[in-house]
């Protein structure tokens, strides 16, 4: 579950940090897919998965762009707190426990108690109360209201989170290395630290099994944004070409053109 502590400053500042352009949306196999969230809608209302998603920048609040290894750490992080319910939007709704929270409108602040622990940790990122209170304050984010604690909230909740472990600018290089998990477990006890336990001593994941399931995600990821790349780069040349004029031949009733034009008819309308 995220850690509730202090808050921190913005490594950058909001407008450093604008999104860049991403890919559209289509579905990748097995439930994942890359969704377009340009018109600021979430992914969730068209009844299509976010896992391991790039979305294009919607309507504020937005800082914080979603790369493929953004993407991939988030569901990483998913599957270490046993919320990535087979890349499922579900996850986004799961409380401590594995019961579902009644709306996506905010966080559910209940505590759930189990045979060992008690937690009011909710979400795909199993946000405390204080820690979603502070990164609703941090981003300027609304606390409650259609869609507030939503999917999109929340992946950008959660990267902020790993922001101020200091841990972006390695998640940015598409590896997931010790390091990287042990800047995390102060904030998500399911990671382990380079002793391989547990920050605050809770069951903890181990360290080869979160890294092979980063580099799959990464790679289909990877693999899928360039295809939509190239198919995106394809319909601009077919695009472009039927914007290009035909050439006429002339004279019309030259040899040369009257040859053209019996090629362009066909063998069978020759007569």
């Amino acid at each position: 579950m995220a850690a509730s502590a202090p808050a921190l400053p913005l490594l950058m500042a909001p407008a450093a940090m604008a999104a860049q352009p991403g890919v559209p949306s289509y579905q990748l196999p097995n439930s994942l897919q890359v969704d377009e969230l340009a018109d600021g809608r979430l992914a969730s209302a068209s009844g299509t998965s976010v896992a391991l998603s790039v979305p294009l920048p919607p309507a504020a609040p937005r800082i914080f762009a979603i790369t493929p290894e953004r993407r991939a750490l988030l569901n990483t992080i998913r599957y270490a707190e046993g919320t990535w319910a087979n890349g499922e939007d579900r996850g986004y709704w799961i409380m401590f426990g594995g019961g579902l929270m009644p709306s996506l409108d905010r966080h559910p602040d209940r505590v759930v108690r189990s045979a060992r622990y008690a937690s009011a940790a909710a979400g795909a990122y199993q946000f405390m109360p204080p820690t979603w209170a502070m990164v609703t304050r941090s981003l300027g984010l609304r606390t409650h209201g259609p869609q507030a604690f939503g999917p999109h909230v929340q992946d950008q909740a959660a990267i902020y989170l790993v922001q101020r472990r200091g841990a972006l600018a390695l998640a940015d290089r598409g590896e997931f290395s010790p390091d990287l998990a042990n800047r995390l477990a102060p904030e998500w006890a399911s990671f382990p630290t380079l002793a391989g336990r547990s920050f605050y001593g809770q069951p903890v994941k181990r360290y080869d099994d979160l890294r092979r399931f980063y580099e799959a995600n990464l790679h289909q990821l990877r693999a899928h944004v360039r295809a939509r790349q190239q198919e995106a780069l394809l319909a601009a040349a077919a695009e472009s070409a039927k914007a290009e004029p035909a050439e006429v031949c002339a004279p019309a009733d030259s040899l040369r053109c009257r040859l053209e034009a019996l090629e362009t008819i066909g063998p069978r309308s020759r007569g």
